[in-house]
C-alpha cells in the first residue's frame, strides 16, 4: 500500500517540530555564533558574485544586488528550506549566465524577470516532487560542470583583474578581447588582484575558522589602495537599503521579453535545482540529518520570486557557506537568519567602507573561489584508477560548459552518460559449454549474463552460429540475465528458428520472475511453447530423461 503523503503545511510543521525539539539557550548561542561566522564568509562572496553577475555598466547595482540577495535568501530559503543547515545566496554558477542576460537587449529588467520565472519553475518542481531527479545526473558530469563553471568565472574576471576591457560574446569572445587589449594592462590593478590571491593562498587554515581568508584579503587590499593612493577603480557608493536602485518592473514586461529570456529562466532554474540539491545532500551527510529535497526546491523558488522585487540576483544554496555553518556549530535554520541579520548590519554600518573596495580585489577573490570549486581529488582519482568513461564525461561536460550554454552542457553530459551506459549494457556475455546430460547425448548450455534489449538481442543467435559443432539440445540458461527488453523477443525467435533448422531441440531455464512476467505479457511462452520452459537446469534434465 502506497504511503499517504502529508498535506504541505502539516509536513512543514513536522519538520519544524523535529528540528526545534529540546531547543535551549546553548543551541541559541551555537546558531548565533555560527551565523556571524557564515556572515563574515558570505559578505565578500556576495559582493564578488554580485559584481560577476552583471556587465561593466551595472557593477554598482550588481554588487548591491549580491548583498541584498544574500540577506533575503538567507531569511526566506533559510527559514523554509529542506534542512536545518542550508545557507543560500548568490553563487558562481549563477553569475556565469547572468552577465549574458544583463548585456543583452533587456538588461537588468531581463535578469530580474528571468530570476522571477526561474523561481516559479523551482516552486512548481518542488510541489510536483521533482527533487529526486537530481540523482540521475552522474558524478563525473557534475564534476566537469563545476570545473567548467570555475573556468568561466575566472575568465570573466580577467578584465577586472588586469584593468582592461574583456567584453565579448561568450567565453571565447571574452578571451579574444582580453588578449587583444592585454597591452593596456594596469599594473596597480593587477597588483591588487595578485595581492588578494597570494593572501588567500597563504592564509593559515587555523585562522580561517575565526576570520575567512577572503575577508582578510579584501581588507588588506583596500587598506593598501587607500594608504598608497593607487589609481585603481573601486566600488564607489552602494545603497544602504534592502531595496536596490533598480528593481523588477512588472509593467515593463511584454511577450518579446518573455520569449527572449525563456531559455535563461530554465537555465537558472536548473542550476538552482542542481546546486541546492547537491549541496543539501552533501551537507545532510556531514551533519547526519535528513534533507527534504522537494521542500528545498519550494524554498528556493519562493526566494527567487522575491529577490527581483528588491533588485537582487538569483539565489541558490552554497556548499562553501553551508559547510562553514555546519563546522561552526549550526544547530537549526536560525543560523541562516542570524547570518542575514549580520549582513544587514554590515550594509548599514559598513557601506562607506565597502565602497572603497577595489574591483580587482573582488576579482582576486573570485580567482581563488574558482580554483577551490574544482574537485581536484576526484578528477585525479579518475586518472589514477584509469576510469576512462568518467574522464570522458568530466572533460566533455567541462568543455561544453566553457564553449556552449550551461544548459547544453548538462544535457550533453547526461546524454553522453546515457550513451556510455547503453554501450555497457549492450556488452552481454554469452558462453557455451558442452555437457553430457542425457545418456550419451551431448547438449550445449548457452549461458547469458547481462541484459538483453534492442541493441544486443542478436548476440544469442550469433553465439550459437559460431559453434563449430552442432548439438542435439540447446539449453538456453537465462539465470544470469537481469533484464529483457520486449524488443529482444524477435531476436530470441530467430535464434530458436536457427536451432530448429539444425534439427535440434531447445529449452529455456532459469528465467527470474520479472523476466518471465515481461515475456508472458507479449505471449512469448505461448508462441514458443510452454513445454520448452523450466525453472532450472535440474528440472530440464529430469524431464528430458523421462522422455528418453
Amino acid at each position: 500500500m502506497a504511503k499517504k503523503k502529508r498535506p504541505f503545511f502539516s509536513h512543514y510543521a513536522k519538520i519544524f517540530r523535529n528540528e526545534f525539539k529540546g531547543y535551549n539557550s546553548k543551541f541559541f548561542i551555537n546558531d548565533l555564533t555560527a551565523g556571524i561566522t557564515v556572515g563574515a564568509v558570505a559578505l565578500p562572496l556576495a559582493l564578488a558574485f554580485g559584481a560577476a553577475s552583471v556587465d561593466q555598466d551595472h557593477l554598482a547595482v550588481g554588487i548591491a544586488g549580491g548583498l541584498i540577495t544574500a540577506i533575503i535568501a538567507g531569511l526566506i530559503s533559510g527559514l523554509l528550506g529542506g534542512g536545518s543547515f542550508q545557507i543560500s545566496g548568490p553563487t558562481g554558477a549563477m553569475a556565469v549566465i547572468l552577465g549574458t542576460i544583463v548585456s543583452g537587449e533587456y538588461g537588468l529588467q531581463g535578469m530580474f524577470m528571468a530570476t522571477f520565472i526561474s523561481g516559479i519553475v523551482l516552486l512548481v518542481a518542488g510541489l510536483l516532487r521533482f527533487g529526486r531527479f537530481v540523482q540521475f545526473i552522474p558524478k563525473p558530469v557534475v564534476t566537469g560542470f563545476t570545473s567548467g563553471i570555475a573556468l568561466v568565472i575566472a575568465i570573466g574576471q580577467l578584465g577586472n583583474a588586469f584593468g582592461v576591457n574583456a567584453a565579448g560574446e561568450g567565453t571565447i569572445g571574452k578571451v579574444m578581447t582580453f588578449i587583444s587589449n592585454i597591452k593596456d594592462t594596469s599594473l596597480p590593478t593587477l597588483g591588487v588582484a595578485a595581492l588578494v590571491v597570494v593572501i588567500m593562498a597563504l592564509y593559515p587554515k587555523k585562522l580561517s575558522k575565526y576570520v575567512p581568508a577572503s575577508l582578510v584579503a579584501i581588507i588588506i587590499a583596500t587598506a593598501v589602495v587607500k594608504i598608497t593612493n593607487l589609481d585603481v577603480k573601486t566600488i564607489g557608493s552602494i545603497p544602504s537599503s534592502l531595496i536596490n536602485s533598480e528593481v523588477l518592473n512588472i509593467t515593463a514586461v511584454d511577450i518579446p521579453m518573455l520569449s527572449s529570456i525563456a531559455k535563461y529562466s530554465i537555465t537558472i532554474a536548473l542550476l538552482g535545482m542542481i546546486e541546492s540539491l547537491l549541496c543539501g545532500t552533501a551537507a545532510a551527510s556531514m551533519k547526519k540529518e535528513k534533507f527534504d529535497s522537494n521542500v528545498e526546491l519550494i524554498a528556493q523558488g519562493i526566494a527567487n520570486m522575491a529577490v527581483p522585487f528588491a533588485g537582487g540576483v538569483p539565489s541558490t544554496a552554497a556548499i562553501a557557506r553551508t559547510s562553514v555553518a555546519i563546522k561552526s556549530g549550526c544547530r537549526t535554520r536560525l543560523t541562516s537568519v542570524f547570518q542575514s541579520i549580520f549582513l544587514i548590519l554590515c550594509m548599514f554600518v559598513l557601506a562607506p567602507l565597502i565602497g572603497m573596495v577595489p574591483y580587482s580585489a573582488l576579482a582576486g577573490v573570485l580567482f581563488m573561489t574558482a580554483y577551490k570549486m574544482n574537485d581536484i581529488k576526484t578528477i585525479k582519482g579518475y586518472f589514477t584508477h584509469g576510469l576512462k568513461d568518467a574522464i570522458a564525461l568530466c572533460f566533455v561536460t567541462m568543455a561544453a560548459t566553457v564553449v556552449l550554454d550551461l544548459t547544453y552542457a548538462i544535457v550533453i553530459g547526461v546524454a553522453l552518460s546515457m550513451i556510455i551506459t547503453i554501450s555497457k549494457l549492450a556488452d552481454i556475455n554469452v558462453n557455451i559449454e558442452e555437457e553430457t546430460l542425457i545418456e550419451d547425448k551431448d547438449a550445449a548450455i548457452v549461458y547469458s549474463v547481462g541484459a538483453y534489449f534492442f541493441a544486443n538481442g542478436k548476440q544469442l543467435k550469433k553465439a550459437i552460429e559460431k559453434c563449430e559443432k552442432h548439438y542435439e539440445t540447446y539449453i538456453l540458461s537465462f539465470r544470469g540475465v537481469v533484464f529483457v527488453d520486449i524488443s529482444a523477443e524477435t531476436e530470441f525467435l530467430e535464434a530458436i528458428e536457427y536451432i530448429k533448422s539444425l534439427g535440434s531441440d531447445f529449452c529455456f531455464v532459469g528465467l527470474n520472475s520479472d523476466i518471465n512476467s515481461a515475456l508472458e505479457k507479449i505471449g512469448f511462452q505461448e508462441t514458443v511453447g510452454r513445454e520448452h520452459f523450466y525453472p532450472n537446469l535440474e528440472d530440464c534434465v529430469a524431464a528430458k530423461r523421462n522422455r528418453s
